[in-house]
């Protein structure tokens, strides 16, 4: 495994609560874990757009994405207008600013000034804490560079716990399959961090040469009580898992270990589950799924399987980042019921 590990500091974060960003999966318990879990099954009837709630009425998010997104960028603001709110939104270098060299410190200050929130997005690991270091009010991390993606970890750990509970299993003592690009995938990165704080977990890891998962994510996870082991294939990693979680190659990260790696065909797909006697597994991407021939990711064939879990990932990504907002802007889920009502229009289709 490469020992680069090159995401910030995060020992010194407060706890994620109500005015404080969210930076990292390490600002988490296991308390604190339910309690926002709990706050997303309790949203769900929003997220469904059965009932409508104005509790953010008035308020602004500020949406700032510096790199391309689909989901994680219409899911945020989807989240927040369903919670009543408005969105302001920017996307690209070239759109913004910080073109014409302006700071990250000057943008996040002007820009927090018209907002009530803000997430952002931005290729540099860091940038988010810098961006959050000099805002004047929450901001969300939705992704910095190689670093992390914390409200991904958030929504995958939720699907996660929801998929298992249907085969009558848990987190604690599970078997994971972490596959693909390991180095580069920040998805990955959170997603370990956050599921160390359940108990026994074995990760059977795999990934092409030089796309090999960060010593230092090993080692967090190692001290922490969870074993890591290390296979040479992916049908060695995914026999006897309960859950498959694969990640795209990043490409647009790398410079010369495309070359080192043998990146052809498919990562994981129907056939190579059927040889590991797997599959009825649990399947999860974070999304986007590169499904052009050859891109060494999850293919199309395995979305018949029962354990097909991807498009649950997705839908559940709007509880967790209506969850995220309700928690640091102060909202309980009192007002948040006083704010509800049913949609009369809805239910007339129904009948």
């Amino acid at each position: 495994m490469s020992d680069e590990y090159t995401s910030p500091a995060v020992s010194e974060l407060p706890p994620f609560e109500q005015g404080r960003h969210l930076l990292s999966v390490s600002q988490f318990d296991l308390p604190g874990l339910r309690q926002l879990f709990a706050l997303a099954d309790a949203v769900d009837v929003i997220a469904k757009r059965r009932a409508v709630c104005t509790v953010l009425d008035g308020a602004m998010l500020g949406s700032l994405f510096f790199e391309p997104s689909t989901r994680t960028r219409l899911s945020f603001e989807s989240a927040f207008l369903r919670l009543g709110g408005e969105v302001t939104t920017t996307t690209g270098f070239t759109f913004s600013s910080m073109a014409k060299g302006e700071s990250i410190a000057d943008t996040a200050r002007v820009v927090s000034g018209y907002s009530d929130a803000l997430v952002v997005r931005h290729p540099e690991v860091g940038s988010v804490a810098q961006f959050a270091a000099a805002s004047t009010v929450p901001v969300i991390n939705a992704g910095d560079g190689t670093g992390e993606h914390p409200s991904q970890a958030l929504l995958d750990v939720y699907t996660l716990e929801k998929e298992l509970a249907v085969r009558d299993k848990k987190v604690d003592g599970c078997r994971i399959a972490v596959i693909g690009d390991l180095r580069y995938g920040r998805t990955v990165h959170s997603l370990l961090k956050l599921l160390s704080l359940y108990s026994e977990i074995t990760f059977q890891v795999f990934a092409p040469p030089s796309l090999e998962l960060p010593e230092g994510i090993a080692q967090y996870v190692r001290q922490r009580g969870h074993n890591v082991s290390v296979y040479d294939s992916v049908i060695a990693a995914v026999a006897n898992a309960d859950v498959v979680y694969a990640t795209r190659v990043q490409r647009e990260r790398m410079t010369h270990e495309l070359a080192q790696a043998n990146t052809n065909g498919d990562l994981l797909n129907r056939a190579l589950l059927a040889e590991a006697g797997n599959l009825d597994v649990v399947i999860m991407h974070p999304l986007p799924r590169d499904s052009r021939p050859d891109s060494y990711d999850l293919s199309a064939d395995v979305d018949e399987l029962p354990g097909l879990a991807i498009f649950h990932q997705t839908d559940n990504g709007l509880n967790i980042r209506m969850a995220v907002f309700l928690t640091a802007l102060g909202v309980n889920i009192d007002a948040v019921t006083l704010t509800t009502k049913q949609r009369p229009w809805k239910a007339a289709l129904r009948s």
